[in-house]
């Protein structure tokens, strides 16, 4: 699930809460204190005789954390603030050594499962770029999913891009420029106002533009499109300095993603950068 906590809540307990617990110098009531933090983050929200019948008693508190399921949360980001606030939590019942510890974990715990932030002191997970980005390409897949013809555009897209693991010719690499392509000018002509059908139509009719030069940088790649001999046209020959390779493909697949926020209002920026 796009390298999110959600998804691998399960396995914090062997490699997080388990490993806390079983420290010689952790106070019993480790899992009390941990529930004190997590009524914001759940669905089911708890009465205050429920939520003290559970604190009061250690060994009650650790089952009912150790009951939690991925689906018991109301979402990726109130989970994120939960191991946050853990980090308070654990320092104030036995001290920084305890929370490092748990720091330390959580540390190797975003490596081992790739997930999409990075550790800042004290406790505090920040977004990486590879996580926003892989969230962005996440979110597309949920926006095309929704519509019959998007959902083919984009399958057309990653085809292509799967293509190129057993053919990575100038023309297959090309194939992927041109499906990209169709891709976002079906996006943009669905975004509220638009009537055009190609992207340097649309780019002047979308209005989200913070800056002239934004729009320009992108109707000068769909130029690039049009005019390189063989991409979406014959093109102008004279005008191909070389012949298309991979680092084309990569630096032109990550370009043209980077512009989807402009091209539609189905994608919440927040969400992506955050999480849910």
């Amino acid at each position: 699930m796009k390298g999110e906590f959600i998804g691998v809540w399960s396995e914090t307990y062997r490699e997080i809460w388990d490993q806390l617990a079983a420290q010689e110098t952790t106070p019993s009531d480790l899992y009390v204190e941990l529930y004190r933090e997590l009524p914001a983050a759940l669905k089911t929200k708890l009465s205050i005789g429920e939520l003290a019948d559970i604190i009061d008693n250690p060994v009650q508190a650790k089952v009912a954390f150790e009951a939690l399921k991925a689906e018991d949360f109301l979402g990726e980001r109130v989970l994120v603030e939960f191991m946050e606030r853990a980090n308070d939590a654990l320092e104030e019942l036995a001290g920084d050594d305890l929370a490092k510890l748990y720091r330390n974990f959580l540390s190797d715990f975003l490596e081992k499962y790739s997930l999409r932030y990075s550790l800042r002191q004290p406790c505090l997970l920040c977004p990486t770029v590879s996580g926003v980005f892989a969230s962005l390409m996440g979110d597309l897949k949920v926006v095309t999913s929704r519509d019959v013809h998007l959902k083919a555009l984009m399958q057309d897209y990653e085809d292509a891009v799967g293509d190129l693991r057993t053919d990575c010719s100038d023309s297959r690499i090309k194939t992927c420029f041109v499906k990209q392509i169709n891709l976002l000018e079906a996006i943009g002509s669905v975004h509220p106002g638009v009537t055009a059908n190609t992207v340097g139509q649309i780019c002047d009719q979308v209005g989200t533009w913070p800056h002239e030069s934004l729009k320009e940088s992108l109707k000068k790649l769909y130029k690039f499109a049009c005019d390189y001999p063989g991409v979406r046209h014959a093109g102008t020959p004279a005008n191909a300095i070389r012949a298309i390779e991979m680092r084309d493909m990569v630096a032109m697949s990550i370009l043209l993603a980077g512009f989807l926020p402009y091209l539609t209002d189905q994608l919440d920026v927040a969400t992506i950068y955050r999480g849910n």
